[in-house]
């Protein structure tokens, strides 16, 4: 295999950075790399791309999750029911989507199921966010470690969780990390980090199993997504504490929803046809740069708070250094 052509060499070098930007925020490497391989490789499939990024993702959140156990920061209950609902659909997902998929759709099908993705990752941080300000206002974090597990409704969030990675490899921190907050509001945020990245490991890895089962393994995708994404991640890990995040964040959210929008109309949506795309793609970039700190701010004013200022984006986060450690949240 060839490390030295132009796309090996942009796989790496996007590996690379989105391992930075994993390592410094902790945000999901998949919701980020999954379009970057999809733009990047325009030749491979969309299956393909899925199936090397399960697989790398299996590699660095295994790390993170024995960092998390060494610490005792999960809450090993609930990584207990939400695996039990997760794995399975992460094994089924692929297999249904492929047999109720005709085959010569499947690749649009798959492209605009992450597309979808993507702005619910992009939603979900944002609801997070939200959330922990209400929070906040009404007298912080309630504090209870251990709270009575409520296997139900856990086992549904990780089957949804489940399907969600499995069929796009997108969605086991965002959209998990986000039902944890609704059912739970007493566990702190590295206790959510911990016990989301706990369960996220055999999800992954169930995830790309079925995915390599069924669409097999591109080599020239996973070495130098492998090879770029460790150390970027690593590297990000040792910045974390001197580089401020909250910027950081707010611009993966604007990316997130700028490489929905494309993927979509990759699959097929073009609300202003092909030449109007572009277009629309940095149209929707301006908007979410200018709308959404003013849609925040009158979010702040409705919890009597004023549209700018303390609690800040970092301080709704929760970020302290064991998060800072954490692997990403896929």
């Amino acid at each position: 295999m060839d490390l030295f052509t132009a796309t090996a060499l942009g796989i790496l070098a996007a590996g690379f950075f989105v391992g930075i930007v994993v390592g410094l925020t902790g945000m999901g490497g998949g919701a980020l790399m999954t379009p970057a391989l999809l733009f990047l490789a325009p030749h491979q499939s969309a299956a393909a791309v899925v199936a090397a990024d399960l697989t790398a993702a299996a590699v660095y959140k295994t790390g993170g999750a024995l960092v998390h156990s060494k610490e005792g920061s999960p809450n090993l209950q609930l990584a207990k029911w939400l695996i039990l609902g997760s794995v399975p659909m992460a094994l089924l997902g692929p297999y249904a989507i492929k047999t109720f998929t005709d085959p010569e759709n499947l690749d649009q099908t798959l492209k605009f199921a992450i597309g979808i993705a993507l702005l619910l990752a992009a939603a979900t941080y944002a609801l997070r966010l939200y959330i922990n300000l209400r929070r906040v206002r009404s007298g912080g974090y309630l504090g209870d470690e251990n709270p009575r597990i409520r296997p139900v409704p856990t086992f549904l969030v990780g089957a949804l969780g489940g399907l969600l990675v499995g069929i796009t490899s997108v969605g086991s921190g965002s959209v998990i990390m986000v039902a944890l907050l609704m059912l739970y509001p007493g566990l702190s945020a590295v206790k959510l980090v911990g016990t989301d990245l706990v369960q996220a490991v055999p999800l992954v890895l169930a995830a790309a199993i079925s995915n390599i089962a069924i669409h097999g393994l591109d080599w020239e995708l996973l070495i130098p997504l492998l090879i770029g994404s460790i150390p970027g991640t690593i590297l990000g890990s040792r910045l974390a504490p001197r580089v401020p995040q909250s910027f950081i964040r707010r611009a993966i959210v604007v990316v997130l929803t700028m490489s929905g929008v494309a993927l979509l109309g990759k699959a097929g949506w073009e609300p202003f046809g092909k030449d109007g795309a572009p277009y629309f793609i940095a149209a929707t970039g301006v908007a979410m740069i200018v709308l959404v700190p003013l849609v925040w701010g009158v979010l702040r004013k409705g919890q009597g708070l004023p549209m700018f200022g303390a609690p800040y984006v970092a301080d709704l986060e929760g970020t302290s250094e064991a998060d800072r450690k954490a692997s990403p949240s896929h």
